[in-house]
């Protein structure tokens, strides 16, 4: 009796392989990109391009709600530790960062401080007067996680720049306000 079911085992493997692999990609899928009608009249009520709409994740850091929205054409959120205490902004603009223009462009609110740029890896780590930030290419968007030097390490910065992404259903709900039933 042992032998026909070690002899089915390998059938049976080959079988159900395929429907497993595919209930498999299902569950990748269902934490994929935002669906594109609520994406865009998220990115509508903001005043932003849908394309512009990126997030992180930081282990210790939570999206600040009211901070998502456009600013200067750019999407802008902002993320704060836990504690409350640190914060750092994400930006996402239209625009390119290379090793020719990377210097020239500001950093941030500081204008007036020259600005540092080193590359590492996919992401352009840089600095001017007390600030710095990321800054992640991604085709014609430039993705930008910026804070205090002293408050937010750039440790933390790196890790929000390797997790930037486009939003998934969660991500995005996360980033619009409640209404609780209330019209705004």
């Amino acid at each position: 009796m042992i032998r026909p079911t070690r002899a089915l085992l390998p059938v049976l493997l080959v079988l159900l392989l395929p429907v497993v692999l595919t209930g498999c990609d299902a569950d990748k899928n269902a934490g994929g990109a935002a669906d594109s009608a609520d994406l865009d009249a998220a990115a509508r009520a903001w005043d932003v391009a849908p394309e512009l709409v990126y997030v992180t994740d930081v282990s210790g850091y939570t999206v600040f709600q009211q901070s998502a929205g456009g600013y200067d054409d750019e999407f802008v959120v902002a993320y704060r530790s836990e504690k409350g205490a640190t914060k750092f902004g994400l930006f996402a603009g239209r625009g390119t960062m290379t090793a020719e223009n990377c210097s020239e462009q500001p950093l941030g609110e500081v204008s007036d401080k020259q600005v540092t740029c080193e590359h590492d890896g996919d992401a352009w780590y840089r600095k001017a007067g007390d600030s710095h930030e990321y800054a992640v290419p991604d085709g014609d968007v430039v993705i930008r996680l910026i804070a205090d030097e002293d408050k937010v390490d750039r440790a933390t910065l790196r890790k929000a720049a390797e997790a930037v992404h486009r939003p998934d259903d969660a991500e995005l709900a996360a980033l619009l306000p409640a209404t609780g039933g209330a019209d705004t």
